[in-house]
């Protein structure tokens, strides 16, 4: 079942397919006469030729094409029979297929269908044949009665402008190398629908190969979600995702939010078309919920995506206050938790035809869509626009070109958090069969990448793999986003920690967005937008918190950062470094930026009620050792002095300098002086 509604196939099935009278000419005819000699054979064929027709004319085209390839073994110079088999193929996902049908129907009878330079214009273009696909079409029009011609023009077109635009395409310069996944990944079956962790370390996707499910009438199974993870520099031979998302039914992936956590998909079976959301809990997916009506309608909703902190979905919703076929819409969560009343992202994105399968890239900033729009090359092409962080609009779609890009329906692309890799279901002449996920490696500015041996999130399994990723001259565009990653555990257990991570605005002094930590393994991956000065809180019940400050500029490049956190129990000589408390450049003036932290260690007192705690304030050893000490100090008192004025009683509260006596790293580096430069607290009696 194919969720997506194409401007082709609209178009197409719009068009009737009329047969001429034929004049043969080298035509051969099915006609026993022909054949004396092999009487058997023709009886065979015929008997095919009748087969493919009834199938045929139930548009079961799958079969049909089974059953004239037969066919045409036995007799290869019917015109009509090899135009029906290019009208077969021209429906199947092998659309590119049906040109040298369609050439060899013309050249036997060159008036074998009313169609004919039509379905000639259509076989060139999907061939990337521009310019005899443009001779095809003005053919077509030429030919056709004028009031056909009058209802046709538009979407000729419409065409003629597509082929213009991929022969411009074609003569810029490849953005990226496209390989095919190969056999580990795609079947013969459909593979499509592909999405990842903004780590790149999983792969959920959807097939129809052959399962437990029973096939339609033409032979096709339903859809399954699978799950592929690294391991090594491969990819693992994908497994089921298994009860409760996949079901009797069809059950296609739309969406993952970048910590793999949380898992869209669509139901067909609801309404005309829903999306429901999942969540991973521990090593096992919840069962599937429907998403409210603000998003869910009567109309089709086919693909949705998180933003990297959760708090926007993007979706296609064919409702009818769109622009026209499908549009991409998006809705906000409120402080309540609530998702509120879609809005349309108005016409700079969405186009008079149909937008579909969106992705919002974890920089926050980028979106992909594809789109039978703007300028694309045929079908849907993929393309991406960035949201102006000032004023909030949508910049002019661009088109990612070739070969992300063909003259077929190219969908469901996802990117990489880095920006190295994208992702994307297409149908290449390499392809195993039907739909394949193809993975792109994206050419840049001329800057060589390199990547540590790291340990990667797993959302699907309870065990981390680790991959050394790591390719010679490979270079990126600038991606202004850091990916924090890691593992929280029981400082002395060293036992995994269900825990929530709360990031932080520390200039304005507000919760972004929340995460959690898987429950069973503990992992955690959470996207930073460059442009802000970031607080990271881990908390779980029963522990004291802990901090991690992230002060990205605009201009910070793509990173990623590995935190193992260690949470502590409430317990006597304990110490915590508060990373978010700031103050001005040599004084003890607190900056507002710390009022976030100190909230949140007031808040711990005062659900503490039998909690002191020592203040302690240290410095690098720059400087004079006196001056240190006495900023030291000041500062300590500083910080206990805003807690007073939380409300937290002046006898649950000491404060001490230590200058540069209680070093924690080297003093000879700038990275170790700027980690002597801190705050603490600690734990004096609970």
């Amino acid at each position: 079942m194919n969720r997506y509604i194409s401007f082709t196939t609209i178009f197409v099935g719009c068009l009737i397919f009329g047969l001429t009278s034929q004049s043969f000419g080298q035509s051969v005819p099915f006609d026993k006469s022909q054949f004396e000699t092999n009487r058997e054979g023709f009886k065979l064929a015929n008997s095919k030729l009748k087969e493919g027709d009834s199938n045929f004319d139930k548009t079961l085209y799958t079969l049909a094409l089974d059953a004239y390839l037969l066919a045409q073994n036995f007799n290869p110079n019917n015109a009509e029979l090899n135009y029906k088999i290019g009208i077969c193929y021209y429906e199947t996902s092998s659309k590119f297929k049906c040109l040298d049908y369609f050439k060899k129907a013309y050249e036997l009878d060159r008036q074998v269908a009313t169609d004919i330079h039509l379905m000639l214009g259509r076989g060139f273009h999907l061939n990337q044949d521009f310019k005899n696909a443009i001779i095809e079409y003005k053919a077509y029009l030429a030919a056709i009665e004028e009031a056909e011609k009058e209802e046709m023009t538009p979407a000729i077109n419409k065409y003629v402008n597509e082929c213009y635009n991929g022969i411009e395409y074609l003569t810029a310069p490849p953005k990226a190398f496209m390989e095919n996944m190969g056999v580990t990944i795609n079947t013969t079956y459909n593979e499509h629908s592909p999405l990842i962790t903004a780590d790149e370390s999983v792969l959920v996707f959807t097939s129809t190969r052959e399962n437990n499910k029973k096939p339609d009438e033409d032979g096709q199974f339903d859809e399954d979600i699978y799950v592929s993870q690294v391991q090594g520099k491969q990819w693992t031979f994908p497994n089921t995702i298994g009860e409760p998302i996949n079901t009797q039914f069809n059950d296609a992936t739309v969406g993952l939010s970048p910590d793999g956590q949380m898992l869209l998909i669509y139901n067909g079976n609801r309404g005309n078309g829903d999306i429901e959301i999942c969540a991973f809990e521990g090593d096992q997916w919840n069962y599937p919920r429907p998403l409210p009506a603000e998003i869910n309608t009567e109309f089709r909703e086919t693909s949705a995506c998180f933003s990297p902190d959760g708090n926007h979905l993007y979706f296609v919703s064919d409702r009818p206050e769109g622009f026209g076929g499908s549009d991409i819409y998006v809705s906000t969560k409120n402080k309540k938790g609530k998702w509120e009343k879609a809005k349309n992202l108005g016409p700079i994105i969405n186009t008079e035809f149909n937008e579909e399968t969106v992705f919002m890239h974890p920089d926050g900033r980028t979106l992909y869509f594809s789109s039978e729009g703007h300028r694309s090359m045929g079908g849907f092409d993929i393309f991406t626009s960035q949201r102006n962080e000032t004023t909030g609009t949508w910049e002019e779609p661009e088109n990612l070109g070739f070969p992300v890009n063909s003259p077929d329906d190219d969908l469901c692309f996802v990117l990489s958090a880095n920006g190295r890799h994208g992702y994307s279901s297409n149908i290449r002449s390499d392809s195993h069969g039907g739909y394949d996920i193809y993975k792109m490696t994206f050419l840049g500015p001329e800057k060589p990448l390199m990547l540590s041996n790291e340990d990667y999130l797993i959302a699907v399994r309870a065990n981390p793999v680790s991959q050394m990723a790591m390719e010679e001259n490979v270079t990126l565009k600038t991606i202004r986003l850091t990916i924090v990653k890691g593992l929280v555990t029981d400082g002395l257990t060293n036992n995994p920690v269900a825990a929530q991570i709360d990031i932080v605005d520390n200039e304005k002094n507000e919760v972004i967005f929340t995460s959690h930590t898987n429950s069973t393994t503990g992992n955690f991956l959470v996207s930073l937008p460059s442009g802000k000065n970031y607080g990271l809180i881990v908390k779980s019940d029963g522990y004291l918190f802990h901090s991690e400050n992230f002060n990205l500029p605009p201009a910070t490049e793509y990173q990623e950062i590995s935190k193992d956190i260690a949470l502590n129990n409430l317990k006597k000589d304990v110490k915590i470094i508060l990373k978010n408390v700031f103050f001005e450049t040599g004084s003890s003036n607190l900056r507002p930026a710390s009022y976030a932290e100190l909230g949140r260690l007031s808040k711990l007192l005062t659900d503490n009620p039998d909690l002191r705690i020592e203040i302690s304030g240290h410095t690098d050893n720059q400087g004079n050792k006196t001056a240190n000490l006495k900023l030291s100090e000041e500062r300590a008192k500083s910080v206990v002095d805003f807690l007073i004025t939380e409300g937290i009683a002046s006898n649950r509260l000491e404060f001490k300098g230590y200058g540069f006596e209680q070093a924690i790293a080297d003093n000879a580096t700038e990275e170790g002086r700027a980690l002597n430069r801190r705050v603490e607290f600690k734990v004096l009696s609970n």
